[in-house]
């Protein structure tokens, strides 16, 4: 009976050991995508996206079935390097259940010209935002996601 405790004992600490590996892979392949938010003009950072995401990856922010794909984001990022070059996408919670990764992160930034028709000159926005990445084999295969844009351009226009 002591030899089946200690064979189960060991096994048991094995699969844990592996399940936390596993986790922390993905919570790292996850972590990619913030920091090609907070450098979103680096081509080093569009590499290490492109390698954490499915071909097939797609953005989900909103029920109107049209989802931007990886093209489609790393241009986003071009774009948002040059009108918020301070731009700062920090990660402030990271859970992960199964193949989910639920992200509290928080966004930081300072426009140099008009964002979202709100000309913000000499303002900065302080924003919470929530995330989901779904995985498979360890690669993103779809992000859900929602930013206080309201509170930002509340915050650019002065209020």
């Amino acid at each position: 009976m002591n030899a089946f405790r200690t064979t189960l004992a060991a096994a048991t600490l094995g699969l844990t050991a592996i399940a936390t590996s596993a986790a922390a892979d993905d919570m790292a392949t996850v972590q990619t995508f913030y920091d090609l938010l907070s450098n979103p003009g680096s081509e080093t950072h569009v590499a290490a996206f492109l390698g954490a995401t499915s071909e097939s990856w797609e953005s989900v922010g909103d029920y109107s079935g049209e989802n931007e794909g990886r093209d489609g984001f790393v241009g986003q990022m071009g774009f948002f390097s040059q009108l918020i070059p301070d731009l700062d996408w920090s990660v402030q919670a990271m859970h992960q259940d199964g193949d989910f990764i639920t992200v509290r992160s928080r966004a930081t930034g300072t426009p140099t010209g008009p964002f979202f028709g709100v000309d913000g000159e000499g303002h900065s926005f302080d924003i919470l935002t929530i995330d989901i990445h779904e995985l498979d084999d360890g690669v993103i295969v779809r992000t859900y996601h929602v930013e206080d844009w309201a509170s930002a351009l509340q915050q650019l226009s002065g209020r």
